[in-house]
């Protein structure tokens, strides 16, 4: 498999990249201890969540307005001043390098392929096959060819499944021109990537902020929280942000997810560090990964918002297949 090389940085050894403020992942002894230990919980999810909504977006959104459709998990389609991104597509029946095993989505996707408006970039933040799905992708390619914008390594592997794919790859920093007042930001977040046994770090992961007409949106597809010190660079940097999509789930067992996965408590802590005027809740109730039960994530930031003294409305969670609009 062919691999980024480049210059060493201060979050590249040459070799692999590591996160100067994060922590590395878990190693194959506590993943088996996760997987076979003894005392595990893990409650049962339902074959079919499906969800009561399915979102048919308009071909374009002009101007000023922002408008944000839940598909699942991660994957969201942005529309403002004329551009349409995708991010994190996952339209596949399973996150898994195979088909016939592996997490299997419970509900299906928020808008229908079918029903997809013309794609015009897609932003993918990293490797894992929850947020990197090829399938998808080479899907996309076909019919759209949307460019894709993605962190340093990630580009590799797409053009080397699909030279179709327009996958080009960038560093933590670099700021990215879509269209007219749209550009992407890749910013530092605390996780890791790999897709086999052997490619663990060797591309980049990533955080967005992405600038519109509507304001700055943060898009943090996976991330732990550590200190907080991420979301509050982010803040100081690319503040005011008018709306953040943080994950609220895959978090259990703390022990084992802690570092690369917040839990619903983090992410209050999150929204408060990175300053945004509203969250969207993500990355739960689609595919099972973790531990939690399929409503737990929902249940526990609504105790969160309460223990903050926040109201619901402050961090909003949707269905697969909700919109959220911002002028």
């Amino acid at each position: 498999m062919k691999t980024y090389a480049g210059p060493p940085s201060d979050h590249f050894d040459g070799t692999s990249f590591f996160d100067p403020d994060g922590a590395p992942p878990k190693g194959l002894r506590q993943m088996l201890r996760w997987q076979f230990g003894s005392g595990r919980q893990r409650p049962r999810w339902p074959v079919r969540a499906p969800s009561p909504y399915a979102d048919q977006p308009p071909q374009r959104v002009e101007g000023g307005r922002l408008r944000l459709s839940f598909v699942g998990h991660a994957s969201w389609l942005i529309q403002t001043a004329g551009l349409n991104i995708l991010v994190d597509p996952v339209w596949s029946e399973r996150a898994s390098p195979v088909s016939f095993a592996g997490p299997k989505r419970v509900n299906d996707p928020g808008i229908a392929f079918a029903h997809l408006p013309p794609v015009d970039v897609v932003l993918v933040s990293h490797g894992h096959y929850d947020h990197l799905d090829l399938a998808t992708l080479s899907k996309l390619a076909r019919r759209f060819a949307p460019r894709v914008v993605t962190p340093l390594g990630n580009d590799l592997t797409m053009r080397s499944a699909d030279s179709a794919i327009r996958a080009e790859g960038f560093d933590w920093g670099d700021r990215v021109v879509l269209g007219d007042g749209v550009a992407a930001t890749l910013v530092a977040t605390r996780h890791w990537s790999a897709r086999g046994l052997f490619d663990r770090n060797k591309a980049l992961w990533a955080s967005f902020v992405l600038e519109t007409p509507a304001g700055k949106i943060y898009l943090v597809c996976d991330s732990g929280y550590g200190s907080g010190v991420h979301f509050r660079r982010v803040r100081e940097a690319h503040g005011p942000l008018r709306a953040a999509l943080l994950p609220i789930g895959a978090y259990e067992p703390r022990w084992f997810m802690r570092d690369m996965h917040m839990n619903p408590e983090d992410a209050v802590k999150a929204l408060a560090d990175c300053g945004a005027e509203v969250a969207l809740a993500h990355h739960h109730g689609t595919f099972r990964l973790t531990d939690e039960a399929i409503d737990a994530p929902v249940e526990a930031l609504a105790a969160a918002l309460d223990a903050a003294r926040l109201p619901h409305d402050k961090f909003v969670v949707l269905r697969p297949g909700q919109v959220f609009e911002l002028k």
